[in-house]
This record gives structure tokens, C-alpha cells and sequence, in this order.
């Protein structure tokens, strides 16, 4: 792929996405929601990878939000446009069958935490910041943060972030659920790496059935979501990678999974 915004590497598997605008502190322009969207579909056709890790470049910001100077020029019918375009690319990160891990390396504020929120699993730097300060600007998120914060840290909380547009660090945002691990910056990629070798480790098809469900099933009814566990259950349950995985579990040896 060619690309003006974003850096791809795949090491072991594992594709990291790297937003690559240091200079404007990786905002996220219309080329890089654009640019986002086809490398999580290289990713998602791609058996050759079993993992995505989105992060930004150097290391002071993950993204520091939108392209406030494109957003400027933007009236109502184009700023519904817009909202709904990264809307789509970001239900895309979230639904996709591979794990996403964000790789918040500092600033993650606007569109920037709403992409570390439609990723799987968040691991920060001790120095990342998250935040949602649209309303400084006059402005409500538009890439669905006001929707994914409320399922993270619950209603009342994501209000008060929502409201006060105010800055989480990364020890708060680990404390009310926003992120999973927190490290030092210069232990990040390794943080991940440990993370992700965890999550490898299982079937694979065991952690897309994970992610279906749950991720399917928040929007559903409890009777619902159950069934479509119990479907995904049956249809593991059928499985050379559950034999496998059983038989491994009486055998008293560790399993070995065949990736796609």
C-alpha cells in the first residue's frame, strides 16, 4: 500500500498501524481515517497476521484528536458526513476477528481516544493523557465517544469526562477501566508484545468466537446474547482446535494451534 500517513510493519504476526503525522502530533485527517481504512482491511484479508497493534509516531502523542483546521472549514451536512465516515472505519477496528491492541505512546484526546476506544485492548504509557475536550471547541465527540466511554467506565463518569472536556492520565484511566496495563514509555512495545503473546497463545478461533460475542452480544438482549454464546460454543465445540485443545489439557501438555 502506498500511504502518506501511516506506517505498517508486521513482526511475528502482528501488523502494527503506526499513525505518522509527529509533526501535527499525529492528528487524524480525512487521509488518515481514509488511509486507516484500508490498512485494518489488509489486515483483517490478510491470514498472515493474527494481531494489529495501532499506535502513533514519536513520543509525545497516540493522536491528539482531529484536524481541527479541516473541521473549521466543515457546515452541518459535510460535519455529519464526517462523524459517520470515522464512525464506520472505527466499528471496523472494533468488529475486527483479530485482536487490536492501542499502543498509547502520550496525547490520546478526541479522535484519538475514540480510536483507542474502538481498539480491543489499551495498554498506556505512564505519560499518555486521555481525554474527550470537544466541547472546548463547541463540539460533541463524533467518532462515537460518547457512545464507548459509557460502556467502558460507566454512565456517570463518562458524563463528568464528556462535560468537563478535562484530561484523564494514564494511572485514572487505569483505575476506572479506560485501559488495561500501564507501563513505563520505554517499556510500551514490549508491554504489548507480553499482552498479545498471551492472548496467541490460545486458539485463535476461541478469541474471534471471545470478541464476537461480546462485542455482538452489549447489543443485545441478555436472552439473545446467550444464545449467540451458546451457537459459538457449539460451533467450537466442533473443532479440530478444541479437540486439540482438550486433548492437550489430558495429556498434560501445552497445545499446539494451527493459525490460519
Amino acid at each position: 500500500m502506498q500511504l502518506e500517513t501511516l506506517k505498517i510493519a508486521t513482526t511475528d504476526g502482528v501488523r502494527w498501524i503506526t499513525v505518522n503525522r509527529p509533526d501535527k502530533l499525529n492528528a487524524l485527517s480525512v487521509t488518515t481515517i481514509a488511509e486507516l481504512d484500508r490498512a485494518i482491511g489488509d489486515a483483517a484479508g490478510d491470514d498472515d497476521v493474527v494481531a494489529v497493534v495501532i499506535t502513533g509516531a514519536g513520543d509525545k502523542a497516540f493522536v491528539a484528536g482531529a484536524d481541527i483546521a479541516e473541521l473549521h472549514e466543515l457546515g452541518p451536512v459535510e460535519a455529519k458526513e464526517f462523524a459517520l465516515r470515522g464512525q464506520a472505519v472505527f466499528a471496523r477496528i472494533e468488529q475486527l476477528r483479530k485482536p487490536v491492541v492501542a499502543a498509547v505512546n502520550g496525547y490520546a484526546l478526541g479522535g484519538g481516544c475514540e480510536l483507542a476506544m474502538a481498539c480491543h485492548l489499551r495498554v498506556a504509557a505512564s505519560n499518555a493523557v486521555f481525554g474527550q475536550p470537544e466541547v472546548k471547541l463547541g463540539l460533541i465527540p463524533g467518532y462515537a465517544g460518547t457512545q464507548r466511554l459509557p460502556r467502558l467506565v460507566g454512565r456517570g463518569r463518562a458524563i463528568e469526562i464528556l462535560t468537563t472536556g478535562r484530561n484523564v492520565k494514564a494511572d485514572e484511566a487505569e483505575r476506572i477501566g479506560l485501559v488495561h496495563r500501564v507501563c513505563e514509555p520505554v517499556a510500551l512495545t514490549q508491554v504489548v508484545n507480553e499482552l498479545l503473546g498471551q492472548i496467541l497463545a490460545n486458539g485463535p478461533q476461541a478469541v474471534a468466537s471471545c470478541l464476537e460475542a461480546v462485542l455482538n452480544g452489549l447489543d443485545m438482549s441478555f436472552e439473545d446474547g446467550c444464545l449467540l454464546e451458546a451457537t459459538l460454543f457449539g460451533v467450537g465445540a466442533g473443532s479440530p482446535e478444541m479437540r486439540e485443545g482438550t486433548a492437550a489439557f489430558l495429556e498434560k501438555r501445552k497445545p499446539s494451534f494451527r493459525r490460519r
